[in-house]
């Protein structure tokens, strides 16, 4: 009698500690109807995010110009492409070895690609090296310079100026070399200045050395360049995919049709793919031992020892020592071993968890739609993107840009008086001010930062960070209480499909909707906190990696793997606690709590459910995006010819674009199809664990359970 009470009050306690088991409720037989709306707190919190979100929008528009990023600015203010620009859309600087010195002419002041030299925008930039010759001195400017790489103000033919006063006022350019437009600005050709000619070594105002005048090139061009034309690639890019878009979605259709009859064959062939794919996770680590225990009889007469190694950073070396592979055979034999025993003990609840999935694969069938909500998901975040992208660039060009009187020549004494200081207009500069300098001109220096809205840019910007955030994993959430609520219905009918509800995902959508978002709002934000900690250690783990020692790199890690592995968790905890709110309408924290303790009863079932699915999905995944990768490549790459079919691949610039494009979309469409699944797994598997707490198979409690998971299960209603 002892034993006996202590067992039942070790039953009891095991109880107490996850809960209780949920009672039968005659009432219930599915999505309760009679709700009421859960964490409304959080609900109008959201709401006022998105009304704050919009305003800071609306003020980001209002006050922003995203025309400062998209066009360059020349000399005078005006953007090159639009407005009297038209036509000219790139930006060519007169002299741009003054560029390489811009940090001493201006004390580090300049910013981006602007220099102290005149700007102006041209039609197409210059493709060949030029320069003035002694002769050139004496001629008329007409003669000498061409009208569209001078400032429009000059006319060459009514010009009184002479040449050396054109060259000293920066009004046209005294050398040219090969450019090419690279972000609208004429860039010098880096592959080309290899063929700079030797006259260049005479021209008045450059270095006699032409290794010098190359380096002063070099070094007055942006980072951007890398010794290709950017803007040839992205055209011929943009030619490829205009030849190959058809193609592109036909691979993208095959995808689609793939994906779709794979979780639909599940339905048949779900037992004998997870059992092909455990025997060969079984085959593979026998291989492993096999090979390691090689291995090690092959290096065991050898007389080095790992002691004869020591510490070294060639990893190599100790793959030629008997006690690495006597390591790894063992770590390897253990695994094996954990995997074999797993399979034999826990063969039933893998019998079940197959049961499950094919189980979810009738759901999918008999509600289709199901498979088009990632669409509706898909649309949702590529919206919180869209705005947030706007707003983040229309808010950073919001300050007004500010000029500066800057001496483009500052050998002059006149000039010399000139430090920048001075603020200036550059529509309405003129240089007739300046007598002493006549190389004086009013250029771009930073955008405003003065004022309260400017002031507080950094603090909107981090606002529009978390309520972009906020927004797309609530577009998520949506999704997966929504999926939860349709599945959820297809459980609780008796008699499947007919007891189905007619439209059971358009009806979860506008319950989770009506009811609900205040719950799927707080989900989100508890998952948003940790995402933004996270960016946030990112953010300082990056600026202080050149000053960190390894103690504090190790810290470093060790808090980013904490972090996320509590972003996975509450990844999972969300999932399910979004099943119970759709099902039972509680509030999210009970929905978790109830959820959580439910999954604890049953956490055997849990681990084995969990990843038997995740190794059919990533079987999947392989599956189609491998399968339509590998036939798009010996598409593109001319090994499939289709007959009657005009396109070959011979037209292509680079065949790999198109692939990459396939191979991407299809990862993202087998993605969005699994992931509808995983949502049909997880919300039958948690509805199969209530069916069993609250009923026993009896006329007044019958199981809602297929009658293959009751025959699992030994279980079956009585009559």
């Amino acid at each position: 009698m002892g034993k006996k009470q202590s067992k039942s009050e070790a039953e009891s306690e095991s109880e107490s500690e996850y809960g209780a088991p949920r009672q039968f409720d005659p009432t219930f037989n599915g999505p309760i109807k009679n709700r009421s709306c859960t964490d409304i707190i959080c609900c109008i919190l959201f709401v006022l995010v998105i009304l704050g979100y919009l305003v800071v929008g609306v003020i980001a528009w209002i006050y922003g110009d995203p025309r400062h990023v998209l066009y360059p600015r020349n000399s005078t203010g005006w953007f090159c492409g639009i407005g009297p620009n038209e036509g000219r859309p790139n930006l060519f600087y007169l002299d741009m070895i003054k560029c390489a010195s811009a940090n001493n002419i201006m004390a580090g002041s300049l910013q981006g690609l602007q220099c102290p030299t005149t700007q102006v925008c041209v039609k197409e930039c210059p493709d060949q090296f030029w320069g003035l010759s002694p002769l050139d001195w004496l001629k008329k400017p007409s003669e000498v310079f061409e009208q569209d790489y001078c400032v429009p103000s000059l006319d060459l033919k009514t010009t009184p100026m002479k040449v050396p006063e054109i060259i000293a006022k920066d009004l046209c350019p005294f050398f040219t070399t090969p450019l090419i437009g690279v972000l609208g600005r004429c860039l010098p050709n880096i592959s080309s200045l290899g063929a700079i000619p030797p006259s260049f070594a005479q021209i008045p105002g450059l270095p006699s050395d032409l290794n010098s005048t190359v380096n002063l090139l070099k070094n007055g061009t942006s980072d951007v360049i890398t010794g290709f034309n950017a803007k040839d690639l992205g055209v011929q890019i943009f030619e490829d995919f205009a030849s190959a878009w058809p193609w592109i979605l036909l691979g993208l259709l095959i995808a689609m049709v793939t994906s779709l009859l794979f979780l639909l064959l599940l339905r048949f062939t779900a037992p004998v793919m997870v059992w092909v794919l455990i025997v060969g996770v079984l085959v593979a680590g026998a291989y492993g031992i096999y090979h390691c225990y090689w291995e090690y009889d092959n290096y065991s007469r050898n007389s080095a020892s790992i002691s004869d190694i020591g510490l070294t950073t060639n990893i190599q070396s100790y793959l030629q020592v008997k006690e690495t592979w006597l390591g790894i055979l063992i770590i390897i034999s253990i695994v094996e071993a954990v995997v074999l025993l797993t399979v034999i003990f826990l063969r039933k609840r893998i019998l079940i968890a197959i049961a499950l999935i094919q189980e979810s694969s009738k759901a999918v069938s008999h509600m289709m739609s199901t498979l088009l909500y990632p669409v509706i998901t898909f649309v949702m975040v590529l919206v919180c993107v869209a705005y947030w992208g706007a707003t983040a660039l229309y808010l950073a060009t919001s300050g007004a840009p500010i000029y500066t009187v800057v001496a483009l020549n500052s050998t002059l004494d006149g000039c010399k008086k000139i430090n920048g200081s001075e603020m200036c207009d550059p529509l309405n500069f003129n240089q007739t001010d300046y007598p002493e300098c006549p190389s004086a001109s009013c250029i771009f220096l930073k955008y405003n930062d003065e004022g309260m809205f400017q002031q507080n840019l950094f603090n909107l910007q981090i606002y529009n960070v978390v309520a972009f955030l906020w927004c797309v994993n609530f577009a998520l959430a949506l999704g997966q209480c929504t999926l939860a609520g349709a599945f959820a219905s297809y459980y609780w009918a008796y008699n499947k499909p007919k007891d189905i509800p007619t439209f059971p995902l358009s009806g979860a959508f506008l319950r989770t909707l009506r009811y609900h978002t205040g719950s799927v709002a707080f989900g989100a934000l508890i998952l948003t906190l940790v995402q933004l900690v996270r960016i946030i250690l990112e953010y300082i783990d990056h600026k202080t990696r050149s000053a960190q020692n390894p103690v504090a790199r190790f810290i470093l890690c060790c808090l980013k793997c904490c972090l996320w592995c509590l972003e996975k968790f509450i990844k999972f905890l969300n999932r399910n606690a979004y099943i119970m709110v759709a099902i039972y309408g509680k509030n999210f924290c009970t929905s978790a709590k109830n959820a959580f303790m439910l999954l604890m009863r049953n956490i055997v079932r849990v681990v084995v459910l969990d990843k038997v699915t995740d190794l059919l999905m990533f079987f999947g995944k392989l599956l189609v995006v491998g399968g339509v990768g590998v036939l798009s490549f010996f598409f593109f790459s001319g090994r499939i010819l289709l007959p009657g079919s005009n396109f070959r691949s011979e037209t292509l610039n680079y065949y790999w674009m198109p692939i990459i494009t396939v191979v991407f979309g299809s990862y993202l469409i087998a993605h969005g199809f699994f992931s509808v699944y995983n949502m049909c797994v997880d919300t039958l598997f948690l509805c199969f664990l209530e069916d069993l707490e609250r009923n026993d198979g009896s006329p007044q409690k019958p199981y809602f359970m297929s009658k293959s998971l009751m025959k699992l299960l030994n279980k079956k209603n009585k009559k």
